[in-house]
């Protein structure tokens, strides 16, 4: 079962995200992840294996800054390997997304954004195709900028073939 924990605050986010996915940890998992808000831009860690070895990799390349979101992953979609583990990133690099869940239509989905030019894929996951869709929505938006991350996520909604409750960090 995959687990979720977000942070925002004035502490640094690594130790706290890391301290939630521990607590989490009893629910079982074959990788775990972290992406961090550093100025204007994510940093993200993440690896295939126990929270012990994404926090020996997070002490050697330590991810600064007080906004994160952080995930625990049990396969669905793709192997189980460092690519495949959440947070998962848009084709620009700037979203970063953790999502608990099945996309029964993700193929389908993924197609689309690849007729359409998107070809950055790096993992096999469902929750890629997922963080693509929501940054080429949100991009070609023409909504007010307040307004771009609620329509985005609504109209994703709307597409995929499931109730989502997303979780996006930018």
């Amino acid at each position: 079962m995959c687990g979720i924990v977000g942070y925002v605050g004035r502490s640094e986010a690594a130790p706290i995200l890391l301290d939630g996915l521990k607590r989490l940890e009893y629910r079982g998992y074959d990788s775990a992840g972290v992406a961090i808000v550093n100025g204007n831009h994510v940093e993200t860690r993440k690896c295939a294996g126990r929270i012990a070895s994404l926090a020996k990799l997070v002490a050697q390349k330590p991810a600064s800054g007080s906004l994160g979101i952080s995930h625990t992953r049990w396969a669905t979609h793709g192997k189980v390997t460092d690519e495949n583990a959440h947070p998962h990133f848009d084709a620009t690099g700037k979203i970063a997304l953790v999502h608990n869940g099945v996309i029964e239509n993700y193929q389908q989905l993924k197609q689309q954004l690849i007729q359409d030019g998107d070809t950055n894929f790096r993992s096999e996951t469902d929750t890629e195709v997922l963080a693509h869709l929501i940054g080429r929505i949100y991009y070609n938006s023409v909504a007010a900028v307040d307004d771009r991350r609620r329509c985005s996520s609504k109209r994703c909604a709307r597409r995929c073939n499931k109730s989502l409750a997303p979780t996006a960090s930018r």
